[in-house]
Parts: C-alpha cells; sequence; structure tokens
C-alpha cells in the first residue's frame, strides 16, 4: 500500500479530533495549513487555533496563511510534496490549492449532503427538528459543499440532543470516515457519487438574528432552537422587568404541552421555578445567563433577581 503524504487543513477542536486520529493510526501528515493567530478576548491576547496548538505538540510543520491565493503560500504548500489533502472546517480553497496533489483534496463535512450546506451544519439539524443527521466526506471543486460524495454515514438525533452533544458524536463519527475515505484513496478503490440537484435546507452562518427566540412560536420549535444552540452560540431572548430590558441567553429547559390562558412570553416564577409561557404550554428555564453576569442556574438567579407580576420575554 502506497504512503500516502498528507496535508492536513483546519482550525476548530473538531478538526483536531480528526488530525489526532490519523496521527494515532500512522497516517503520514507532512503539513498542517491552519487559520492564523489573531488577537482575541478582553486582553487581546494571540490566540492560536486548537489545530495549531495540536499540530505542534506533535512536531508536525504548520502553515498560516492570511492569503489562500498567495503565490509564496502556494510555493510552500507544494514544497510539502502532498498527495492528498484533507479539509476538516475550514476555509473555502482556490482552485490551484484544491487541484494541487494528484489524489485531489477531499472535505469532511457534518451533515448528510446534500442537506444542510453552509456553515452550521450541526447546529440546523437540530434546530429544524431532523431524526438524523450524518457525516460525509466529498471531493472539492470550485463550489461550496457540492463536490462529488465519497462517503456518508448516519447517525440518530435523539430527543434530548444539543449542538455540544451531537457535535462530540459526529466528530467522532467522522474521524473514522476520515481515515476509511484515505482508505480507498489509497487503495484505488474510491468511487463517487454527484450531489443530485435539488433545492435542500440549508445551513447559514449564525448570528444575533437567527438566533433570537420568538416566543409566538410553538413549544417544540422553541425547544429545538434552544437544543440546536446550547452551548454555543446560545439562543438568547429579552427579559422586560419591570420596565428594565436586559438579554439573556438560555441554556437548558425543559417543556410542558398543557392548555392555558397566559399570553405568550409571559413569566412565572416561584421561589424554585421560571416558567415561560408559549401558546401551546410552558418552558421551564434550568439555566441561563443575563447579560453581564456569570452563567448560573435558575434558583441562584430567583434568589437575587425578582420578577415583577407583569415581567416577559419579547
Amino acid at each position: 500500500m502506497k504512503n500516502m503524504r498528507i496535508v492536513f487543513m483546519g482550525t476548530p477542536d473538531f478538526a483536531v479530533t480528526i488530525l489526532k486520529y490519523l496521527i494515532a493510526h500512522k497516517y503520514t501528515i507532512v503539513g498542517v495549513i491552519t487559520a492564523p493567530d489573531k488577537p482575541a478576548g478582553r486582553g487581546r491576547k494571540i490566540h492560536e487555533s486548537a489545530v495549531k496548538k495540536y499540530a505542534i505538540s506533535q512536531d508536525l510543520k504548520v502553515l498560516q496563511p492570511v492569503n489562500l491565493k498567495n503565490e509564496e503560500f502556494h510555493k510552500e504548500l507544494k514544497a510539502l510534496q502532498a498527495d492528498l489533502q484533507i479539509v476538516v472546517a475550514f476555509r473555502m480553497l482556490p482552485k490551484i490549492v484544491w487541484q494541487m496533489p494528484a489524489f485531489g483534496t477531499f472535505n469532511l463535512h457534518a451533515s448528510l449532503l446534500p442537506a444542510y450546506r453552509g456553515a452550521a451544519p450541526i447546529h440546523w439539524a437540530i434546530i429544524n427538528g431532523e431524526s438524523k443527521t450524518g457525516v460525509t466526506t466529498f471531493f472539492i471543486d470550485d463550489k461550496i459543499d457540492t463536490g462529488e460524495i465519497i462517503l456518508q454515514e448516519e447517525i440518530a438525533i435523539t430527543d434530548s440532543e444539543t449542538v455540544g452533544s451531537l457535535h462530540d458524536k459526529l466528530m467522532l463519527l467522522g474521524a473514522v470516515l476520515v481515515a476509511k475515505t484515505v482508505n480507498l484513496i489509497t487503495d484505488g478503490n474510491v468511487t463517487t457519487q454527484k450531489q443530485p440537484e435539488l433545492e435542500e435546507k440549508s445551513a447559514p452562518k449564525l448570528h444575533s438574528e437567527n438566533t433570537k427566540i420568538n416566543w409566538d412560536n410553538s413549544i417544540k420549535h422553541i425547544d429545538h432552537k434552544i437544543r440546536g444552540l446550547n452551548p454555543f452560540p446560545l439562543a438568547w431572548t429579552t427579559i422586560l422587568n419591570d420596565g428594565v430590558e436586559i438579554s439573556a441567553k438560555i441554556y437548558e429547559v425543559s417543556n410542558e404541552k398543557i392548555i392555558h390562558q397566559y399570553l405568550p412570553g409571559k413569566i412565572i416564577t416561584s421561589k424554585k421555578e421560571m416558567k415561560v409561557a408559549f401558546k401551546d404550554g410552558f418552558i421551564s428555564i434550568h439555566e441561563i445567563k443575563l447579560a453581564g453576569k456569570k452563567k448560573m442556574n435558575i434558583q441562584s438567579l430567583l434568589n437575587g433577581y425578582p420578577f415583577s407580576e407583569d415581567a416577559k420575554m419579547v
């Protein structure tokens, strides 16, 4: 079997797990491409990507191009003499980069393509109430997440799934699928399948507008949204309490479907409980973070933050 020379491209923890798996199983990683260092946090300390930190710990060659179209970067990449490139949670590559290795460049995507192309496939699968998702490897082409499919692996989404728990399951599933894909390519046994040209659900980037809770939606819809954004970036809302508005991010909840007379968004509290009314029931909030405060359980919040009779989520 040919000892395939691999360049790995990725940035977050999700990608680190795949890289670790490849190294643990003796695949030859000749270089790692990751995001440039950047200042982050209140102190503006220089932040290195999770992939860079791990790659350095393994004495791997690391490149951090600001511009993927830069000729100097192309020379450095070519000098690594890679047979194959693997991309996991990285940027869109220019054609000159993904065409460089003799065996091409493939990507791992955390959905069952063509469904959920885009930046946040794990989040949107839960938000939209899917019962299953998975991971896909595909050869990169000149569009985003549209290349020919190599392999897919399916997994069920449980009723209590959060994006955090599903992320970790897909990360492990993806590591095995990437290794299987490398083996197929190495052995010359790879076959591909064109993605159907269907209008599928997308996975757009998350921002303040599409992560805000609409309290007029159904209890099922809101539950999916909160779980699909927990623990990052979190669903958020505005609390209107005694004429004062404060934003809040919501973590853990449970729901109760029951007929009631309250308007959507109405907050009902006791010494130990905080419920929010929906048109078809209540959601009990167990963990919350108010703007400028730390994450806390609901009892801690109620001990120091009294709610007025007309308090509501808006």
